[in-house]
Formats: structure tokens, C-alpha cells, sequence
């Protein structure tokens, strides 16, 4: 492995641009272009690490050059790298998106700082290497998603960023409680490390406790990611932000989520899989179920998408569960597919908002005849997320299905075909309903702001 400082890129500039944007921060006028030119620079900087990782292997940064596994890691390897890239390039979408659509008052509140934070903490639980410090990104990235939540200070806002709070801050207690637990076995916190210690221990009398450790880490992870049951603060405190806020936390939070699932459960429990396992699998079942009622219930838009992240993070838990090779590259695929897909699709469900002024799908329509550009673009990333060939969905939920297939598990296998199914119904109901027929409702010409 390469010893380089091409792997920090992605944590120092996004800190540093946070930062300097903390130094003017009522000076719109000078944060928009310096937002929108330091998320440029990162995905260079991220584009440019990505090609290390491709050409030279995975890159390692120990700080103060402590030998592994007594120094802080961070490690940057292809998985890493992949949603390092996906995030950084989802960044200046957003910024663009957001100069236009968010309201002046919550950019003077600190929007621009607290989005870099909020992103030097996502890359920074991508690549670190040290179980502590992925508590410490996350806490970075969680305080930084509170405060982009409260901008503008609306009930409704209040009301919703309660249970997503209460929910975060108990998660993160678990969370150093499984830390100190894992610590008292291995004596390490170096993931690698307590990797190989873990396979050593396994059978003798510390597997029970490990199984303890795995359910404390699935809490812990599934309640960021939004997995059944720990589920119920998502929906409230998602329908409730601006649309651009809506898409960054679409695209990237719960996605950390399900990131740090996939690299502990398959780092830490895979060489001898226990109940932890089945515990996780269902959940992903459940989560489908759950995500399928509430898409198919409801008729405010925002609902509708945010229903389908529920579904579409149960889809890739399932493929991972498989264990089989198709199973989980697909889960990678399908991962990294639904960050870019989802965010599209807040940024078209936002425009809708804007045009209309309503999230009602049951109060307008005829939107093809005046917007049709709108029409093809919600069409394409509708066939998208329900996985229709040729879109990049098919690929990763025919790999996904393949490898669940292959592992015996018809359940998972049927599940996933048949909620396929209900995604498409779910967004066709707003393209029939909002996009054909007749136009009706109110419409309005110039974009509004801050829906």
C-alpha cells in the first residue's frame, strides 16, 4: 500500500473552505462564488486521489507516523474512493441548486460553512481507518446536518429535527459503548487490526460478547441509515426542509449510514456469520415493506421520494446479506446509483414545487405541454430508480438479485423484484397525475424560493 497524503485531500479541503466561508458571513454576494469554486477544486482534488487509488493501490495517511495499528488511519481504498468521488461531485450540484432555490435568511445563517463541515465529515467517515475517528466524522457531519435543519427557525422545522435528534444523540451513545466493548477484546480501535484480532477469537468465549458488539453497531448504523425499526425520525425530518436541503441529505446522510454497515459488518462479522446477520436481513425486508406502504400512500411528492430512499436502502442491505460476490458488488453499484438518482430527483420533485406551489400531486397537472423538458428529465430518472434497462438501477439490482438468488434466499429475491414494481407505480402516479391531462392548478411562471 502506498504511504501518501493524497488521502487527506478530500477531509482538508472541504474543513478549509468551511472555515475561510466562516470569515464573511453575511456576504452573499462573496460566499456563493467561493462555495461553487471550492466544490470544484474538491472534486479535483477528489478525482485526482481517485486515480492514485487506481494506478498506485489504496493509499494510507498514519498521523505523526505511529506505526499501525497505534496511529490514526486514514484509508483511502477503490470502495472509499468510489462515494468519496460520488459525494464531491453531488457538491457543486447542490450549490448551484441552492444559490437559486434557498432563501437569503438561512444562507446568512452559516448554509455554505455548515455544507463543507457537514462534507468533511461524510468523506471523513469514508476514509478513515479507525473505528473512534468514524464516531468523530459522524459527529462532525451530525451537528452540522442539526444546524442546517434549524435554519430558519419554523415550527415545523423544530417539530421535525426533534426526533432526528433525540434518535442521533442515543445512537451515539450506543455507538461509544460498542467502541469500548470492541476495544476491551482487541485492545485496538485500527479497523484492519480489529479485523484480525476478531477472526482469532472467534469460537471461544468472547463470540457471544461479539454478537452483542454486531446488534450495538446495527443500532447504532441503522438508525443514521434508517433501517425498520429505527426508521421513524427520517420522513418527519426530511418533509419538512427546503428542497435543496432535501436533496443533499437524500443523496448522502442516510447513504454514510449504510456505508459504515457494509464496511464493519463486512470487516469485523463475516468469517463466521451469526444471528447478528438475520438480524440485519430482516430489517432489510422490513424496510421494503415499510418504504413500499408509505411511497404507495401518500401524495405529497416530497413523501413519495422519501419513501423511496427507505426502499431503495433496504434493496442494498438485502444484497449485501447474500454474501455472495454478485450480491454485494451489486449493493456497491446500487449504492452509489441511488446517491446520484435520488438527488436528481429532489432537484426535478423542487423545480415541480416551484412551478406549481404545491407538493400535492392531486392539485395540478398538464405540466407536459408547457415544461417538456421537465417532463423527459423526470421520465429518465424515474426509469432510473425503478431499475428499467438500460439505466444504471438494472445494473445493480440485476447483480443484486443474481447474488441473493444464488444464496438461497427466494424471500429477499421476490421482495426486491416486486418493490421494484411499486417504485415505478409510486413515481408514475405523479408523472400521470402532475405531467398529462389537462393543465390545472396554479402555476407559476418565475421560480420561487425556498420550498
Amino acid at each position: 500500500m502506498m504511504m501518501t497524503n493524497f488521502a487527506l485531500l478530500p477531509i482538508l479541503i472541504p474543513f478549509v473552505a468551511a472555515i475561510l466561508l466562516l470569515i464573511l458571513p453575511h456576504k452573499i454576494k462573496y460566499q456563493r462564488p467561493a462555495a461553487l469554486s471550492f466544490s470544484f477544486i474538491l472534486l479535483a482534488a477528489s478525482l485526482f486521489s481517485a486515480y492514485k487509488v487506481i494506478t498506485e493501490g489504496t493509499l494510507v495517511v498514519t498521523m505523526g507516523n505511529w506505526p499501525v495499528p497505534f496511529g490514526i488511519s486514514i484509508v483511502a481504498d477503490m470502495l472509499a474512493m468510489l462515494l468519496v468521488v460520488t459525494t464531491t461531485l453531488i457538491l457543486p450540484l447542490i450549490i448551484l441548486y441552492s444559490i437559486r432555490t434557498i432563501s437569503v435568511q438561512r444562507e446568512e445563517g452559516l448554509y455554505y460553512p455548515l455544507v463543507f463541515f457537514m462534507i468533511t465529515g461524510v468523506n471523513g467517515s469514508f476514509l478513515t481507518g479507525d473505528i473512534f475517528n468514524l464516531f468523530v466524522f459522524f459527529e462532525v457531519m451530525l451537528m452540522s446536518s442539526y444546524g442546517i435543519l434549524v435554519l430558519g427557525g419554523t415550527r415545523v422545522q423544530l417539530q421535525g429535527i426533534l426526533k432526528y435528534l433525540v434518535f442521533n444523540v442515543i445512537a451515539s451513545a450506543f455507538f461509544i459503548v460498542s467502541v469500548a466493548m470492541l476495544y476491551g477484546i482487541v485492545g485496538t480501535l485500527n479497523m484492519a487490526d480489529i479485523a484480525n484480532k476478531l477472526a482469532q477469537v472467534q469460537g471461544n468465549a468472547d463470540a457471544g460478547l461479539i454478537s452483542v458488539i454486531a446488534i450495538f453497531f446495527l443500532f447504532v448504523f441503522g438508525s443514521k441509515a434508517g433501517i425498520f425499526p429505527l426508521f421513524v425520525w427520517l420522513p418527519s425530518s426530511y418533509v419538512s426542509a427546503p428542497m435543496p436541503i432535501l436533496a443533499l441529505f437524500g443523496g448522502l446522510l442516510t447513504k454514510v449510514g449504510v456505508y459504515a454497515i457494509l464496511r464493519t459488518f463486512s470487516l469485523f462479522f463475516s468469517s463466521s456469520p451469526g444471528i447478528e446477520w438475520d438480524f440485519l436481513r430482516w430489517s432489510a425486508y422490513l424496510t421494503i415493506i415499510i418504504g413500499v406502504v408509505g411511497a404507495m400512500s401518500y401524495r405529497n411528492m416530497k413523501n413519495i421520494i422519501i419513501y423511496n430512499i427507505l426502499i431503495a436502502i433496504g434493496v442494498i442491505l438485502v444484497g449485501f446479506t447474500s454474501l455472495t460476490t454478485s450480491g454485494m458488488t451489486g449493493s456497491v453499484f446500487y449504492l452509489i446509483h441511488d446517491m446520484l438518482i435520488k438527488v436528481a430527483l429532489f432537484m426535478v420533485i423542487g423545480v415541480i414545487l416551484f412551478i406549481t406551489g404545491t407538493p400535492d400531486i392531486r392539485d395540478f397537472s398538464g405540466l407536459i405541454a408547457r415544461y417538456p423538458g421537465l417532463t423527459i428529465t423526470f421520465f429518465i430518472a424515474m426509469l432510473g430508480l425503478a431499475g428499467i434497462p438500460p439505466f444504471s438501477g438494472f445494473v445493480g439490482k440485476l447483480y443484486i438479485v443474481k447474488g441473493v438468488f444464488e444464496s438461497g434466499d427466494s424471500v429477499g429475491g421476490i421482495l426486491i423484484l416486486v418493490s421494484s414494481l411499486f417504485v415505478l407505480l409510486s413515481l408514475l402516479r405523479i408523472f400521470i397525475l402532475g405531467f398529462w391531462g389537462k393543465e390545472r392548478g396554479p402555476v407559476i411562471t418565475s421560480l420561487a424560493t425556498d420550498k
